[in-house]
């Protein structure tokens, strides 16, 4: 049966850019960068947590048509892709100040909820990132 999760993938319109942003300015590193011929298959990691991956796919073949590609690529830049992430920090304070020094376009200040502190952002392509300091226990 199903052991653990391995992969997740989001899209993003700019493989490239998506590397300058979820490795230049997020701190991610990448896992692999290959060109398949028919497609770039391009996967980031957190550091320190080596054995979950997030692809950067972009919109279109072989997964889907050139029409479906087209409204998926429009649905991600209005945010309503279903892109979602949401990563762990040991201090969510610290993090969003050296996200901010970074020059990162953040949607919102640290705030108190019942699970921790967090806040939101926006990815270059309009998908939705969390970040949070999460509550022990």
């Amino acid at each position: 049966m199903i052991t653990r999760l391995n992969i997740s993938g989001i899209y993003v319109l700019d493989q490239d850019q998506a590397l300058g942003f979820y490795v230049g300015k997020l701190g991610l590193e990448v896992d692999t960068d290959v060109d398949l011929g028919f497609m770039r298959w391009l996967t980031v990691r957190v550091p320190a947590d080596p054995d979950r991956k997030i692809l950067l796919e972009r919109p279109g073949p072989p997964g889907m048509s050139g029409e479906n590609a087209a409204q998926v690529r429009e649905a991600v830049t209005k945010g309503v892709a279903g892109g979602h992430l949401f990563f762990a920090v040991d201090d969510a304070h610290a993090a969003h100040a050296e996200l901010t020094a970074r020059g990162v376009e953040l949607t919102e200040e640290p705030t108190e909820q019942s699970y921790g502190i967090d806040f939101g952002l926006r990815d270059p392509f309009g998908n939705h990132v969390r970040i949070a300091q999460l509550k022990e226990g």
